[in-house]
């Protein structure tokens, strides 16, 4: 559920208000019957919380880049560049090219580990902890089951602008590659999720905490359950990224997690907004549909709460914009070609075979409706018993749990 978000340069992680929803997608009033509502029917809200960056239209941002004595001047990273006309180091921006932009009226560089329209809190400020913590009690009181920390391990920088080590080689934006030692995944990290957790288990229902960290190894992994006081269930990207189908490496990475030191709930998904659908990733180009089902049995039969992205279960697949002047994605207007963007695994659900796949009423889609909708949809496959979607609600439905109706 998206919070306000003025410019939509991010699609709803450039956040100009915290405590409101984008009128784009209805009032506090719509949102708190939806609460109401999945209330009734024991469905729980989790909330995208967007916790390393700020809209650089939000207040916060405007007031602290008013001027170098502003009282929220320290509420984001501000510094002198190097030398004239340089930014203060090498670290380079997600989204290409500096993670740094000169605000020519203050004459200083602020960061952005994302686009710079995108500027990133300073976690190191006390009264940005507090506000961001109070932003999380404003959802909770509202009756909101957790979160999803968006990024959490970018939520700090090295104080000292360290230059990140250059890596052989060049990205699909033409910048060096780098490590990003000193702007991902640093300790004090860890300070903040006991504090986000001692938050949200002052609230009744165990609401719970999901972290979008792209851990590298169980070691990593492991630190992000804390001692039973961070996150509940860090997203595991291990496992969405093997991107082959091998048996031996699905059950090293199984067996290792299962049995993290922490002894943590496993947390697995396939596919998610950032990156191609599984469907693709995995198949082979013949065998797709029963490789999709294979997934489905390799998520959903694990010792683990399975994470299933929107059209997963009919077999969406990753569709690119075929020209520049199509995309949406800002990733893909910086790096076509050879990046296209996120556009082709965000395309509209398909329920139906008619007009915009029974997405929209409307004459066009904000992201065009795949061909494969046709065959590919809610309508077909549930007439189908041999259909992806037939085979995914057979294996949501065995015992022990409910039977299928």
């Amino acid at each position: 559920m998206p919070h306000v978000s003025l410019s939509l340069v991010d699609f709803g992680y450039d956040i100009s208000d915290y405590t409101a929803i984008d009128p784009l997608y209805g009032t506090l009033a719509d949102f708190d019957h939806l609460i109401s509502e999945a209330k009734k029917r024991n469905i729980r809200v989790i909330m995208d919380y967007v916790a390393n960056h700020t809209s650089d239209q939000h207040p916060w941002f405007k007031e602290s880049r008013s001027s170098r004595t502003s009282p929220k001047r320290d509420w984001y990273i501000w510094r002198d560049g190097r030398d004239p006309g340089q930014p203060p180091n090498n670290w380079l921006s997600w989204f290409g090219h500096s993670a740094w932009t000169l605000d020519p009226a203050t004459n200083q560089y602020y960061y952005h580990y994302f686009y710079r329209e995108q500027p990133d809190l300073n976690w190191r400020n006390p009264q940005v902890r507090k506000a961001m913590y109070d932003v999380m009690r404003f959802w909770l009181d509202r009756g909101v089951a957790g979160f999803r920390i968006d990024a959490v391990s970018r939520l700090f920088e090295d104080p000292n602008l360290y230059d990140d080590p250059i890596l052989p080689g060049k990205n699909s934006y033409g910048d060096p590659n780098i490590e990003h030692k000193y702007t991902d995944n640093l300790p004090e990290v860890h300070e903040v999720l006991r504090e986000m957790r001692h938050i949200v288990d002052q609230y009744p229902g165990d609401p719970i905490l999901i972290s979008e960290a792209d851990e590298p190894n169980i070691t990593e992994l492991t630190r992000m359950y804390g001692n039973n006081d961070e996150i509940q269930l860090p997203m595991d990207f291990q496992i969405a990224d093997v991107n082959r189908l091998s048996a031996p490496e699905f059950r090293r990475l199984l067996d290792e997690i299962d049995h993290n030191p922490a002894h943590g709930q496993p947390f697995y998904f396939f596919s998610n907004h950032d990156q191609p659908r599984q469907w693709d990733r995995y198949g082979d180009g013949v065998h797709n549909d029963q490789i999709a089902k294979l997934m489905a049995a390799l998520l959903l039969t694990t010792r683990a709460t399975p994470l299933l992205y929107y059209g997963e279960e009919i077999g969406m697949r990753t569709t690119p914009p075929q020209r520049k002047e199509d995309v949406q994605d800002p990733i893909g207007k910086i790096g076509w070609p050879e990046e296209k963007g996120r556009d082709g695994e965000r395309t509209p659900m398909q329920w139906d075979p008619s007009r915009n796949a029974g997405f929209s009423t409307a004459a066009h889609t904000w992201l065009p409706v795949p061909p494969s909708s046709v065959e590919y949809n809610v309508a077909a496959e549930s007439h189908d018993p041999h259909s992806i979607l037939s085979f995914y609600k057979r294996g949501s439905c065995a015992p022990p749990k409910r039977a299928c109706p």
